[in-house]
């Protein structure tokens, strides 16, 4: 018997300082976020961004929390559900499905968990990254593994590594913005956001800015979009090195002076809404590129539970379970 661990990046449990400092200090203490020497980094981490970044960030948090929660852990929860009724749909049959937060809760350990207390000896791991990064796919695959390496008997397990390019992702993609366009009618020009990486990470083998670079150009192909009618951009930079460019929030306060009044962006790596998205793009995003001269500025929301979403997800668990017996 099989089931699914449907994994994110996670959420501090409220949008308060001690929630978000217990939340920033697992998150930035994994050596695949952040790959300093810890002699380095550890006195910088404890002595000075966990005293001074909890409360800002909490705030950030307060503006888009929703009544029902953080809205990443509320999107994936539908996100669970929902593709536990797709798969049993599927295969005729329920197919267990948990979540596993990288950081924060339900944690990795605890949705493995559950699924063992189902009787799941065959596991497939869905990390809801499209592209490939150390830090985020590399970072799931170590925390599993750090799991299972205390359990007396392993399960079969196997992961999704990446699907940037595949089909039904770029059509849910496309079809997100196609929704917007079809009520509302396009814009000069479409932003596709990814969440950025040190650019250090692709020079020493990481794939993901030519990931990012392929799942846009696939979507502006679908789109039918000229080369002047779309652009990739970086967002997230964090600390004083150099991340992947252009870097969102300088493009936009470039756009109106280069006669770009009017923009729609969206942000592709990210499965669900979450901070970056909500408060980084939707919210300080608009204010940046009004400010600087733009006139309209209209965000496509993430994925989240939409069924084209769900599908594909769907195909990615049936794609990983080829071979084994799922009844």
């Amino acid at each position: 018997m099989f089931g699914v661990l449907l994994v994110n990046l996670g959420t501090p449990d409220a949008p308060d300082a001690p929630s978000v400092r217990r939340f920033l200090k697992q998150f930035l203490s994994d050596p695949r976020v952040v790959d300093l020497s810890p002699w380095i980094w550890k006195p910088i981490l404890n002595g000075i961004i966990l005293n001074t970044r909890p409360a800002k960030v909490a705030k950030l948090y307060q503006s888009i929390w929703w009544d029902e929660g953080s809205p990443l852990m509320v999107i994936s929860q539908r996100q669970r559900e929902k593709l536990a009724i797709e798969l049993s749909s599927l295969y005729g049959h329920e197919v267990p499905v948990e979540l596993g937060m990288s950081y924060g809760s339900p944690s990795l350990s605890q949705g493995l968990e559950r699924l063992k207390a189902q009787g799941i000896d065959r596991v497939v791991v869905l990390p809801l990254y499209p592209q490939y990064s150390c830090s985020t796919v590399a970072s799931v695959f170590d925390g599993v593994a750090g799991v299972l390496k205390s359990w007396r008997r392993l399960p079969d397990w196997r992961m999704v590594r990446e699907y940037y390019r595949h089909p039904l992702y770029i059509r849910a993609l496309a079809d997100s913005v196609r929704r917007l366009w079809d009520a509302d009618g396009k814009a000069e020009l479409l932003l596709m956001s990814f969440h950025g990486v040190p650019l250090r990470y692709i020079t020493e083998g990481d794939p993901y800015q030519a990931q990012c670079q392929e799942t846009a150009r696939l979507v502006a192909k679908d789109l039918g979009l000229g080369n002047d009618e779309w652009q990739v951009c970086f967002q997230s930079r964090f600390g004083k090195e150099e991340w992947l460019t252009p870097y969102t929030d300088e493009l936009l306060e470039s756009l109106p002076g280069k006669g770009v009044k009017k923009v729609d962006i969206m942000c592709p790596a990210f499965s669900a809404d979450c901070l970056e998205t909500l408060e980084e793009i939707a919210e300080g995003g608009k204010e940046s590129f009004i400010h600087a001269g733009g006139e309209q500025y209209r965000v496509i929301p993430c994925l989240n539970d939409d069924d084209g979403h769900i599908r594909l997800l769907a195909e990615l668990v049936r794609e990983q379970s080829l071979g084994w017996q799922v009844g």
